[in-house]
């Protein structure tokens, strides 16, 4: 009996790898990542490499400039530090090299991670020598010489970021401790190499020097990277931004799911205020800085209308102009008269001249409440209570020179610029060109001085000792600091 002939067996399918499909796109192209087999193992490694693919991230099997992440796991630092710089990178610092806990982290995220400190292994550097001795520098900013060459702008900007974060978490204490030691860094001559060499500095706390060690370990510091990349803190900067709009504000529209300035408009139920409404109008030019040029152009605008209506008034250029900044926010000034009681009504004249020349684009004028009855303020830092006034004004290219600095794609011939006016007293001035000329800190610690070290109270209207029980007379500025036994410091070193 013949035998049937035998069908071929069909060929088996190789089974898909449990747990991954198919390989998938890359979602992720600035993320680029390489296992490091040492350690780890050839297969874990594959493992790894197939389930970081499947998820849309790309791994790379080759070590090279490419490459932002490598992971490692169970590696000691130096060993891999050492193994790494083997490898010709072009700058092996500017790698992130993490644990196998960001990676995970990563995968269970489905995407990449911020790289927190506790992810990172840290490079072992040489014992940084010692410091040499940094001469006594004072807790008072009003006792530090600051200009505007900052040499640790690195640091400063980081804890500016972590301040204004606290800030908006209502946190004083903590938004205070950064900008003090910002300040602080902002005064020295040199920049700081070793966090050893900030050892006698004051104002400096524990988490300040953990900032700037991670900061000169690896250029940057990923607790102001998270921050930075937080949507909250993204939202609440971008509506603060506009003028008119406080962190109150901003929060209030936060909560309310607002996220961009098209959801604001949008939105019925928000009735914005007269100068919320020019904020958003003119933000393209409010939000852009003024140069030095666009200022004086606006104080030659300034000049001309007051000295139409009082010939003998003054005119003076406070805030970060007079403080030899070359742009700002905004352009500041004093204007008063010799005459005692005449410059309630100078700031009203101004408004209706600008008017007129068809300058104005929005005001909000501010009448005097001033009252030395009801000095000393025991409020710190309380805005002053002089006649003042928020201006956005028109300023046209031919009235600069040198033209107007203009954004991309911006033909017009002008741009709206902020001007703030404050008129005081003339027997007030000094004071409020202290004041007003700033910065925050210089003041703030100036008035700290004051009240601590010399048992005085100091704001834009007066100096009273407490000891003595009477006001102090002051026409300049000088008079001032010799009234407090300080040195007196020009303007253009009171960038604190």
């Amino acid at each position: 009996m013949s035998q049937a002939p035998v069908a071929p067996r069909p060929k088996k399918r190789s089974k898909p790898e449990a747990g991954f499909s198919r390989r998938e796109e890359a979602r992720f192209q600035d993320v680029r990542i390489f296992l490091v087999e040492r350690k780890m193992g050839r297969s874990r490694r594959s493992f790894l490499t197939q389930l970081a693919r499947s998820k849309g991230f790309i791994v790379e099997d080759i070590l090279s400039d490419a490459v932002t992440h490598v992971v490692s796991e169970n590696s000691q630092s130096s060993s891999l530090w050492a193994w790494l710089k083997g490898f010709s990178l072009s700058d092996p610092s500017t790698v992130n090299v993490v644990d196998i806990s960001w990676f995970t982290d990563s995968m269970r995220e489905g995407r990449p991670v911020a790289v927190e400190t506790r992810h990172l292994i840290q490079d072992i550097l040489p014992e940084a020598p010692k410091a040499a001795p940094v001469n006594k520098v004072s807790q008072y900013a009003c006792q530090r010489r600051t200009t505007t060459e900052n040499y640790n702008k690195i640091f400063t900007d980081a804890f500016e970021v972590l301040a204004e974060n606290y800030e908006f978490n209502d946190i004083e204490g903590r938004c205070l401790a950064f900008r003090r030691a910002a300040s602080v860094l902002k005064s020295l001559p040199l920049a700081v190499q070793c966090v050893g060499a900030t050892q006698d500095l004051p104002c400096l706390g524990e988490h300040t020097k953990a900032v700037m060690k991670e900061i000169l370990q690896y250029g940057r510091s990923f607790e102001v990277e998270k921050i930075l990349s937080d949507e909250r803190c993204q939202t609440l900067k971008l509506f603060t931004s506009v003028f008119g709009v406080g962190p109150k504000t901003a929060e209030k529209w936060y909560r309310r799911g607002l996220r961009s300035f098209s959801d604001v408009l949008a939105e019925p139920s928000i009735h914005l205020n007269r100068m919320q409404q020019s904020g958003f109008l003119h933000y393209g030019d409010i939000s852009r800085a003024v140069s030095k040029a666009e200022a004086q152009a606006v104080g030659n605008i300034i000049d001309e209308a007051v000295h139409v209506i009082t010939p003998n008034a003054i005119l003076a250029l406070t805030g970060g102009f007079r403080r030899g900044k070359d742009f700002g926010h905004d352009v500041d000034f004093i204007v008063t008269t010799p005459e005692l009681g005449q410059e309630e009504s100078l700031l009203i004249d101004v408004i209706d001249y600008l008017k007129k020349q068809g300058l104005l684009l929005f005001t909000d004028h501010q009448a005097s409440t001033f009252d030395i009855s009801k000095l000393p303020s025991h409020k710190f830092e309380a805005m002053d209570h002089f006649a003042k006034c928020f201006l956005i004004l028109r300023l046209e290219s031919s009235q600069v020179e040198g033209g107007l600095q203009r954004s991309d794609g911006d033909s017009r011939n002008w741009r709206a610029v902020r001007v703030d006016l404050v008129s005081p007293p003339m027997d007030r001035y000094a004071f409020t060109q202290l004041g007003w000329t700033g910065s925050r800190m210089f003041e703030r610690d100036l008035r700290r001085f004051a009240r601590l070290e010399r048992q005085m109270l100091l704001d834009n209207h007066a100096l009273y000792d407490k000891t003595k029980k009477e006001f102090l007379t002051a026409t300049t500025e000088k008079d001032i600091f010799d009234h407090l036994g300080l040195e007196y410091i020009e303007p253009w070193q009171r960038n604190a």
